[in-house]
């Protein structure tokens, strides 16, 4: 951090002048806007400026002396270890009610945050949370989710800025995902699910064609940056509050809204947006909260017409599933934290290939076709099945398991076909943890029907290794060329260290009382 006379500028804010306190902070924050990291040195003065700043806000200001005062909190509040002037009740109350988001009962209309400062004040109320166990209680005991929520509700309505919106939405993020009791509470007492699918429909400006079926236009123009954004958070903070819902029985209307938010998340995975790199990530957060709910509800995943331009199989529109395999093998090929970036989606397509016989059988179409490549090893080549196999013995447990359950799956937890496509050596994980190694199915129940093989693989079979899954050279035989006396006592020293071994047992390991 630029080594700023601090002392100087403490003597300025002490003597009370607004227009003078205006010009010193405002140069202070020039000064220091890129500053995110911060040294020991000058730690207590800092800590002294921000407890002077918070209280000058407590002061009937001109619209430019507060603004610079909360642009000095922002940057402030970067600090973890300067936090204390901002983290106490009061301090979190003043930014709270500049941000518009006192919350009382008696409040009937929720406060629309008006201008820059606002804006200022829930970036700084992000900052605190996220670096402040302590100001997320105090955020729990004000219920600025509460405040939050009145204002999600008016989201279509109110003429808010962008910037407005996405930082209630990014503070909304931050007290679910750091605050059981407050994500509880959003979950529950204020219907969060459905008031952030509100929200995340108004954003999408969707229009639909059936009652799980949104209108999606494949050749529409990307979704805007800022309209992205929003959505994301949205995402995430709909992620926080649904994490166990797939661990509990749903009712019929909690089934309803949920197949509702499904319709809404398959829309999202066929939009693209400003760039790879945003569209990636918007859909990413879209598959992790996918993950979240009931099996039951993703059937509207397959239920929209065929049109034209549609993947169909079996008579099933398979566009999702597609877009979901897709955007599977662009994350195999990136290799990057495979544990957060692809298990996800590979549970994803596990548990809808469970329950979804047509996915399944796409799917298994497409990541396991009837072999041809008997002459490689499973895991060599750069097909989705050799990228999965080679996961089997991936160092990282949990992207080990998600390959192999993916494709024993795919394979109807049927061993011996598993084993036909991944080799008995990468299979062994899995099948020793089953309690498979012997053969036989897993425990799924699965419709019957043959599993056809190629002409190449028919050929083939009798001369393929099922350890390494393809046939191998043949290896010569190391007594070609022998004479039968040259035989005879290679035959001979092969007895005698037998010999030698059976003698050396008894000697060191005898046997007590018939123990085995």
């Amino acid at each position: 951090m630029p080594a700023m006379d601090l002392g100087a500028l403490l003597d300025k804010l002490e003597s009370g002048d607004q227009e003078r306190v205006q010009k010193s902070l405002a140069e202070y924050n020039q000064e220091n806007s890129q500053c995110f990291f911060f040294s020991a040195e000058q730690r207590e003065e800092r800590k002294k400026l921000g407890e002077l700043v918070i209280n000058f806000l407590n002061r009937d200001l001109q619209p430019s002396c507060q603004m610079a005062c909360l642009e000095t909190i922002r940057i402030l509040s970067r600090d973890k270890h300067a936090l204390s002037p901002f983290i106490g009740r009061s301090a979190v109350q003043t930014l709270a009610q500049y941000a518009g988001l006192d919350y009382s009962e008696e409040m009937e209309m929720p406060c629309i945050p008006d201008g820059e400062s606002a804006v200022e004040a829930l970036k700084g109320l992000c900052n605190i949370i996220y670096n402040s166990v302590e100001a997320q209680e105090v955020a729990k005991d004000l219920r600025l989710v509460c405040g939050l929520a009145r204002r999600l509700k008016l989201y279509n309505e109110t003429r808010s800025s962008h910037e407005s919106k996405f930082f209630d939405l990014r503070l909304l993020f931050l007290l679910t995902a750091l605050s059981v009791d407050m994500r509880r509470q959003l979950a529950q007492e204020l219907r969060g699910v459905s008031l952030l699918t509100d929200a995340l429909e108004s954003t999408l400006a969707l229009k639909w064609s059936d009652i799980y079926e949104v209108v999606t236009d494949r050749l529409a123009p990307p979704l805007g940056k800022e309209e992205t954004e929003r959505v994301m958070e949205i995402l995430k903070a709909l992620f926080n509050i649904t994490f166990d819902i797939s661990r509990r029985e749903v009712d019929e209307e909690e089934a309803a809204l949920y197949r509702h938010l499904a319709a809404i998340l398959r829309h999202c995975l066929l939009r693209q947006s400003d760039g790879e790199d945003r569209t990636e990530e918007f859909h990413g957060h879209t598959v992790n909260l996918l993950v979240n709910l009931p099996l039951m509800c993703l059937d509207v995943l397959l239920t929209p017409k065929v049109e034209q331009g549609s993947v169909e199989y079996m008579g099933m529109n398979m566009d999702t599933v597609e877009v979901l395999l897709l955007f599977l093998d662009r994350r195999l090929d990136r290799g990057h934290k495979l544990r957060e970036t692809l298990t996800p989606v590979l549970n994803l397509l596990t548990e809808s290939s469970r329950v979804h016989r047509e996915t399944r059988k796409f799917l298994r179409a497409k990541v396991l076709p009837p072999l041809r490549d008997v002459k490689n090893r499973p895991e060599v080549g750069n097909t989705l099945r050799n990228k999965l196999v080679r996961l089997m013995t991936h160092v990282d447990t949990d992207v080990k398991h998600c390959a192999a359950e993916f494709l024993f799956v795919l394979c109807k937890e049927n061993v011996s076909r598993f084993v036909k496509y991944t080799g008995y050596g990468n299979a062994a994980g899995l099948l020793a943890a089953r309690g498979l190694l012997a053969g036989g199915r897993g425990e799924g129940r699965y419709s019957e029907d043959e599993d056809t093989d190629t002409e190449e693989y028919r050929e083939a079979k009798a001369n393929i290794n099922p350890v390494t899954g393809r046939v191998e050279e043949k290896q010569p035989n190391p007594m070609d060329g022998m004479t039968e006396e040259q035989k005879e006592y290679e035959a001979m020293k092969l007895v005698n260290m037998f010999d030698k071994l059976s003698r050396y047992n008894r000697t060191n390991h005898p046997a007590h009382g018939g123990d085995l």
